[in-house]
């Protein structure tokens, strides 16, 4: 005898398994869905943890670099040439030569022990004082800039601004040297230090943060 409320009916029967079996795959759907998602959490956590730590890595190492590089060395000139100084990481030994009077200072600096002055080496720091002519110096790398291979932007070291009778020199960014038909890329300062012409410059920009953060922040002389 059938149910009066019709649940013996095939159809419901049907009905009722159709629902069920509809229940069960939302279930699953449901349960697959947070499995993929944890499981690309944890991917994405993972990844963002891999670079948390590459990065607080590279931190660590950049603060023991600087910490190494002090208390920092420090470079002065004889006072008949301007009394040319400067600080430099303890980390670099110089290699200087002030036995040429056209030539009063010719200098340079490196990590560790200096190369030979022979051996093409890009210098993180080389420091040259001329009897040459400022303007004449500063002719030279003109046709860089006109032809795009660097660019130039007046100059005054920061300790030297507001000094009395220092005139604005030139900073020179880009391709500034070549060796072997291989262009070098650095930074040059050019200025007037009495009848001579002051060169500070880095080879290498592998060296940039040093040249610009130590070095041209420490520069003085007496003009």
């Amino acid at each position: 005898m059938q149910n009066q409320k019709g649940f013996g009916s095939p159809a419901i029967v049907v009905l009722l398994a159709v629902l069920l079996l509809a229940s069960l795959g939302f279930g699953f759907w449901a349960f697959s869905g947070r499995q993929d998602y944890k499981n690309n959490s944890d991917k994405k956590a993972a990844a963002e943890a891999t670079v948390a730590k590459a990065q607080q890595s590279a931190a660590d190492k950049a603060s023991y670099d600087a910490l190494i590089k002090q208390p920092y060395k420090a470079f002065t000139g004889s006072a008949t040439y301007g009394t040319i100084s400067f600080n430099y990481p303890k980390t670099w030994s110089a290699y200087v030569d002030q036995t040429d009077s056209n030539e009063p200072i010719n200098a340079y600096f490196y990590p560790g022990e200096v190369p030979g002055v022979q051996s093409a080496t890009a210098y993180p720091l080389r420091v040259e004082l001329l009897s040459t002519d400022y303007a004449q110096v500063v002719e030279q790398y003109t046709s860089l800039v006109t032809q795009g291979e660097a660019k130039s932007a007046a100059y005054i070291p920061p300790k030297m601004a507001g000094v009395k009778n220092v005139q604005p020199g030139v900073r020179l960014d880009g391709s500034l040297w070549q060796d072997n038909n291989v262009k070098q890329q650095g930074t040059m300062i050019i200025i007037k230090v009495r009848d001579k012409t002051l060169e500070v410059y880095s080879q290498s920009p592998d060296f940039a943060s040093d040249f610009s953060g130590i070095i041209l922040p420490s520069l003085t002389f007496v003009p």
